[in-house]
């Protein structure tokens, strides 16, 4: 275990306050904060969010790698209104294990290169075959948002609704459970999205018994002793969830750290180092940014007095820029020496897609692009946003 990170059963000291930060600045961009508290008070207590916010790499590692101290049962988290659900990201121990297991079926190796691949692989093309040659488009709601949400109907059994159903659904579980500020207006979005899910659910359920298969919602309906129902709809929502924005702002990351880096850009083609490529682009922009942690006993970190009861959030976009961590952590470089990112988490609640993100962004859909437009460029200005999630919210390119 680091020394910058060693659990004390003492006193400690308090841990410093900082009121000047805001959830509006930390949406806008929060790599500027993330670098003044990695320096300064990388232990903080931000009064705004009733939150204790961890910026080091040593010290989010520690706390993802022991639950015993630090739960995922945060109570004051606003994810159970959003998703409707006391949801497996929630849970610890036995708890957590058994609704993970109850969908590891889909996420086997053999069914993601067996099944899901080649679904992925058909779906890249078609989706690059309706894009125009020669003309200025937005690859963000043209082909990274679609491609994520159909791979993930596909790999969840919910192919009935529509991509823009899946999208529409995903963002307003994603802004429910960011709701810190608890809006009522985010919180209406996402309750009426439950509602739309939840009919589908109840269409869906019987083809699925009739005909079993690999998908998520199939595995887990038709296991010898199946969770709960109830369960069974809460774990597709959490894929729901962060399913779709993940791989869909890694690859738009991606894509613009290549096309910004045209040398890179070369050597990647050349060396086929697409899944190089993507790794440097969920550590450079983690799409899934924060997590939250309830804390179970008193303890200490760096010295600062953790009090049992409060909540800490691990900041993984900012561990990813550590300075003792990583050389230069603030620019895109696919070829860095080590590239230890916690992006997908670590611990037991390590992303259970990110072998399917891997492949279906990596393996699958950027070869493609750069085979199909060798002369993509950038056209335009992106706009970045998010503090949970983050990525960009545009990317205007010149297919060519």
């Amino acid at each position: 275990m680091s020394d910058a990170a060693i659990e004390v059963k003492a006193a400690g000291k308090p841990v410093p306050v900082d009121d000047t930060i805001t959830l509006e600045a930390l949406t806008r961009d929060p790599y500027p904060i993330y670098k003044r508290l990695r320096a300064e008070t990388p232990v903080v207590r931000v009064p705004k969010m009733n939150r204790i916010l961890l910026t080091k790499w040593a010290d989010t590692k520690y706390v993802k790698d022991n639950p015993q101290i630090f739960s995922s049962n945060d109570p004051i988290t606003p994810m159970h209104r959003a998703f409707r659900a006391h949801t497996l990201m929630r849970k610890d121990g036995e708890a957590h294990k058994c609704e993970r297991m109850a969908m590891q079926g889909a996420f086997s190796p053999k069914v993601i290169t067996q099944d899901w691949v080649p679904r992925y692989e058909q779906v890249a093309e078609e989706y690059l075959d309706r894009l125009p040659r020669d003309e200025v488009v937005d690859l963000f709601p043209m082909l990274a948002a679609p491609y994520a949400a159909r791979g993930l109907a596909v790999l969840l059994g919910t192919e009935e609704a529509s991509d823009e159903e899946m999208i529409r659904w995903s963002q307003a579980l994603i802004d429910g459970a960011g709701n810190f500020g608890e809006d009522e207006a985010i919180f209406a979005r996402s309750e009426a999205a439950n509602d739309e899910m939840d009919a589908l659910f109840t269409r869906i359920e019987a083809r699925h018994r009739e005909h079993p298969n690999n998908s998520a919602f199939s595995v887990m309906l038709n296991a010898e002793n199946p969770i709960p129902l109830s369960q069974i709809w809460a774990n597709i929502k959490i894929a729901i969830g962060g399913g779709i924005n993940e791989p869909r702002d890694a690859l738009c990351t991606i894509l613009y750290g290549l096309l910004s880096n045209p040398d890179q850009l070369e050597r990647v083609k050349a060396n086929g180092d697409w899944v190089k490529a993507f790794e440097e682009g969920v550590r450079w922009v983690a799409p899934i940014s924060v997590s939250g942690r309830y804390v179970l006993e008193d303890t200490e970190i760096r010295g600062y007095h953790i009090p049992a009861h409060s909540t800490v959030m691990t900041i993984q976009a900012s561990a990813n820029w550590d300075e003792e961590v990583f050389e230069d952590g603030h620019l895109f470089k696919v070829y860095r020496e080590s590239n230890p990112h916690q992006s997908f988490g670590n611990g037991p609640h390590f992303c259970q897609g990110t072998h399917v993100a891997r492949r279906a962004v990596g393996q699958v859909m950027l070869p493609r692009i750069f085979e199909k437009f060798p002369n993509i460029r950038l056209a335009g200005d992106v706009e970045w946003k998010g503090w949970g999630f983050r990525g960009p919210i545009n990317l205007p390119v010149l297919l060519g």
